[in-house]
């Protein structure tokens, strides 16, 4: 190991018991969220087809999860489906354009987001982790890597996202995802919840 270079974390016994427990509560709350959540996700769906009738409603795209093995990432489609797949699938200053109006809505409101409720019920994705990234976003895998983040599976919302948002650079978001990595918890998990709400009503840092 080089000089400066900062080991890879590794979750203490508790955290591991923790983590357990948190993927059971996962399965329990995505379940009853999209129970809760079906009517509003088929009407969000039924609207994306009126206003995008040649376009699919969802948009797949794959993502790098748990001990860095790609999943299917799914979301309600904000895009034209000419968008290319790079731009598609991040934040780019040039996808813009590719935005529909509905689809423009539903990113600054992350109502996109609700289909990976399904991707939490099926284990490859928390509620509340690191979130996940495209392939192409090397830099940030390198140093999540680095930092044994992968050791946990990807979040709806995380600790980056909640200061931030579209507006964290590479580094800096490894580094929340790290802090949370070597904090996770109840308590942690809680206040993102809880910072998760405040951003979304207030929509700081959406892009």
């Amino acid at each position: 190991m080089s000089e400066g270079t900062t080991p890879a974390y590794i979750l203490s016994a508790s955290q591991r018991r923790y983590i357990k427990i948190k993927q059971a509560a996962d399965f329990l709350l995505a379940l009853c969220s999209l129970i809760i959540l079906a009517i509003p996700m088929i009407l969000i769906a039924g609207a994306v087809k009126i206003s995008s009738p040649k376009e699919p409603v969802l948009f797949k795209h794959q993502r790098i999860g748990k001990d860095g093995v790609p999943f299917t990432l799914t979301k309600f489609r904000s895009m034209k489906s000419c968008a290319p797949q790079y731009i598609a699938a991040g934040h780019f200053p040039d996808s813009e354009e590719y935005v529909t109006p509905l689809g423009h809505f539903l990113r600054v409101t992350s109502l996109d987001e609700l289909p990976q409720l399904f991707q939490v019920l099926a284990g490859k994705m928390s509620l509340i982790g690191p979130r996940p990234l495209i392939p192409q976003e090397e830099r940030v895998h390198t140093l999540r890597r680095k930092a044994g983040v992968y050791q946990l599976r990807p979040g709806l919302t995380g600790w980056a996202q909640v200061n931030g948002r579209g507006f964290v650079e590479d580094e800096e978001k490894a580094a929340y995802d790290r802090e949370y990595l070597e904090n996770i918890s109840l308590a942690m998990d809680l206040k993102i919840l809880c910072k998760t709400v405040t951003v979304l009503l207030t929509r700081n840092g959406a892009k």
